[in-house]
């Protein structure tokens, strides 16, 4: 879709590209919007209007890139939403997907392959669990270059645009449910899991544009003003 812009209204932004709902939760923004537009929204939360298109656009358009790495925003602000997108994806996303898995596999009969597919879902939530806890210490180490006027001491994980490796295993997965799933199972229950997989494969994709395309700029001006 086209680039969002605070007098866009937001509904239909949502309409165009349902996969925001998890973003604007973690705002603080939640369903019902009416047809206001972004810049009313904002101004009702207390959010920056600037700082919210950014995300909304870089999480929306792959051709998305920071033009200004000087605004009215900060690093922080996209070091706070990434924790809260990681906190997301610990306390809601990740167990949620974990339950149904195991409901899937207790209500179907024993003549399908779905426990290799739990167990390499469970590879995978480990290697995510891994990277929040080096996303923590580097997010600590630019709130403190921010505070202290000094540059990041500790490097980002190497994750590019594209290439990543939890990016990929959950499309590994993906496939495997469609491709290669054998025997009886419980079919409701398979496309929760199936669809739940796919959303956390989406929301990782376009977080790590934010990522690469907003924090890693912003990072890169900070150790250049302080080097």
């Amino acid at each position: 879709m086209a680039l969002v812009t605070p007098d866009t209204k937001l509904c239909e932004v949502i309409v165009d590209e349902p996969s925001v709902v998890p973003v604007i939760n973690r705002f603080d923004i939640v369903l019902g919007v009416g047809d206001r537009t972004i810049k009313s929204i904002c101004k009702e939360k207390g959010i920056d209007t600037s700082f919210f298109i950014t995300i909304l656009n870089a999480f929306i358009n792959e051709s998305f890139f920071l033009e200004n790495v000087t605004g009215a925003f900060n690093a922080g602000d996209v070091v706070d939403y990434l924790r809260k997108t990681n906190n997301s994806y610990l306390r809601n996303q990740l167990p949620n997907i974990e339950r149904h898995f195991a409901a899937l596999i207790s209500r179907s009969d024993s003549n399908n392959n779905l426990p290799l597919l739990f167990n390499f879902y469970r590879e995978v939530k480990t290697e995510i669990e891994r990277r929040i806890d080096s996303d923590n210490q580097w997010f600590d180490a630019i709130i403190s270059a921010e505070q202290s006027n000094s540059e990041v001491s500790v490097a980002g994980n190497a994750v590019q645009a594209e290439s990543d490796s939890i990016e990929d295993k959950l499309s590994d997965l993906i496939n495997m449910f469609v491709i290669h799933l054998r025997g009886d199972y419980d079919r409701n229950l398979c496309h929760a899991v199936l669809f739940a997989v796919i959303s956390l494969e989406k929301d990782i994709c376009q977080n790590n544009r934010i990522r690469n395309r907003v924090l890693r700029p912003l990072v890169d001006a900070l150790n250049s003003r302080n080097s």
